[in-house]
């Protein structure tokens, strides 16, 4: 068995802002603190402490509709996605909360401490009540628990939604197919830069643009292509190894540096922001781009204008072995985006976690997905024979609209989608991904050293990984950087994954 498969296979086994607050903080306009009893067939009042992922929160004309859907008074307090670790952490010790909490921060060590204390509800014995909450799949409630715990509904996520973007128009000039393997990819790396594939004579392109970041940008796909386990591996004896001790990792970073050494890949990389990366492939200057497939839509809309004849062909299939036993992906946090919540000290009893649960439930009903995506038919989206939805006013849509789609408890699954061939391929292609896609063992585990030194620890390794591939350090320089986060708390990451797995194993 290869090693993704047996990935696979062991895995399955706040404040609120002044200028955003739409309601006070507390829950104090629950339907609970009104004293009216709870019905979960009765309209009720419902506070929400939300992230904000846009620059102001939306107006009240989806809002309304999505009331209208849930049978529910949406007060919500809106906490700025930049600003989300000091308010909810802020939140929590103050028990400044409301009826429904989103936390997305699940490795923050205040998060997981107050999950863990009993302040929020346990909520797995009450999903299998409601249609759509019981459609949450085992994997994905484990994935989502803590020490075996659920306390709360899970945001799911793609699975892996991670591949390539190349170029299609450049392959084409200089007759290059399609790359299915690592070694093909770095052929067409080397032809994007070398072989003047824009054609004006200069020596102004390279293959890959990057980014510095080694998890949501090209080296952890490129890890996958290799072998490379997610984050932790985990033997069948329970024997943890974090990812950076195998020798894939190792692979990954020559291939990087190979990418580097050429001039394959822009030199900058490692201090290149997303937005830096984009708008470098968007006017010409690369023709790979490895990170969410969905971006391929907003490359081509970014290179309107500048780069028209863009053609782009999305990629999912690339392994180093050219074998299609040997194709994975990583699952960025096994599919899950967070958790939506429900403190009780907000949700008094039983009777109110049900009608709670039954408006989130709700909130899953294709109608009001297409409420929290897309907006009101004919106002913000026409809608074809087909279902597929066209956006009819990209402002309004923003400013109505796009507010709401951090907050779907589930983002994919539905009839409704988008028109655009680009972003059908890309959803096309992010769900066959499912079917290969590896996860973190370790993601719901518990190690106090992680909670602590989590951070200070990983970074050195992210330090050591970005060294090697800028030939700063070799490979000895790289394993000195490893034993130096063993002896700084690493191994005792590794001993406390370990225990907590054969805990949870033996439940």
């Amino acid at each position: 068995m290869n090693d993704a498969k047996k990935a696979r296979k062991a895995t399955a086994a706040l404040l609120c802002s002044s200028f955003l607050l739409l309601s006070a903080c507390g829950g104090g306009g629950s339907q609970a603190a009104s004293g009216q009893p709870y019905d979960e067939n009765s309209k009720a009042t419902i506070s929400w402490l939300n992230i904000l992922h846009t620059a102001s929160p939306p107006t009240d004309t989806v809002l309304n509709k999505i009331e209208e859907k849930t049978n529910a008074d949406i007060q919500f307090s809106w906490i700025p996605d930049a600003s989300k670790e000091e308010r909810i952490n802020t939140a929590l010790a103050s028990d400044s909360l409301a009826d429904v909490v989103t936390l997305t921060m699940l490795d923050n060590s205040s998060v997981r401490n107050s999950l863990k204390s009993g302040l929020f509800w346990e909520v797995d014995p009450y999903l299998d009540d409601y249609p759509n909450l019981a459609k949450i799949s085992e994997d994905t409630r484990r994935s989502a628990s803590i020490d075996g715990k659920l306390y709360g509904v899970p945001f799911q996520k793609d699975l892996a939604r991670n591949g390539v973007t190349i170029r299609k128009d450049w392959l084409d000039k200089l007759g290059l197919e399609t790359p299915k393997t690592t070694e093909e990819l770095m052929e067409v790396a080397r032809a994007f830069t070398e072989d003047d594939p824009d054609g004006n004579g200069k020596n102004d392109t390279t293959g890959f643009v990057d980014r510095s970041d080694l998890i949501y940008g090209a080296f952890k796909t490129l890890s996958s292509y290799f072998g490379t386990p997610n984050v932790w591996e985990v033997s069948e004896d329970g024997k943890m190894t974090p990812e950076f001790m195998t020798e894939p990792y190792i692979q990954t970073m020559d291939y990087m540096k190979n990418l580097y050494d050429n001039g394959y890949i822009n030199q900058d990389f490692a201090v290149t922001a997303k937005t830096d990366q984009q708008q470098k492939f968007a006017q010409g200057r690369a023709g790979i781009y490895v990170g969410a497939i969905f971006d391929s839509k907003n490359l081509l809309n970014m290179a309107k204008g500048i780069q028209d004849d863009m053609e782009l062909v999305l990629v999912n299939n690339i392994t180093s072995t050219g074998n299609e036993a040997d194709r994975a992906i990583w699952a960025a946090n096994n599919g899950i985006g967070g958790l939506l919540a429900f403190p009780r000290s907000e949700v008094k009893d039983e009777a109110e976690l049900k009608r709670v649960l039954k408006f989130v439930n709700d909130l899953m009903d294709e109608e009001t997905y297409a409420l929290m995506t897309y907006g009101i038919e004919g106002t913000h989206y026409k809608l074809d024979d087909q279902g597929a939805a066209t956006i009819l006013d990209s402002d309004l849509w923003q400013q109505e609209v796009q507010p709401f789609a951090a907050s779907r408890p589930k983002e994919s699954g539905y009839d409704i989608h988008d028109s655009d061939p680009l972003k059908q391929e890309s959803d096309k292609l992010i769900a066959e991904n499912a079917d290969y896609a590896v996860l973190n063992p370790a993601y719901s585990l518990e190690s106090e050293t992680y909670n602590t030194q989590g951070s200070e620890l990983q970074k050195m390794i992210t330090d050591a990984t970005y060294k090697y591939i800028l030939g700063e350090i070799d490979r000895s320089g790289f394993d000195t950087a490893v034993e130096n986060w063993k002896n700084s708390g690493g191994a005792a990451i590794i001993s406390e994954y370990e225990a907590a797995y054969k805990e949870i194993q033996s439940q």
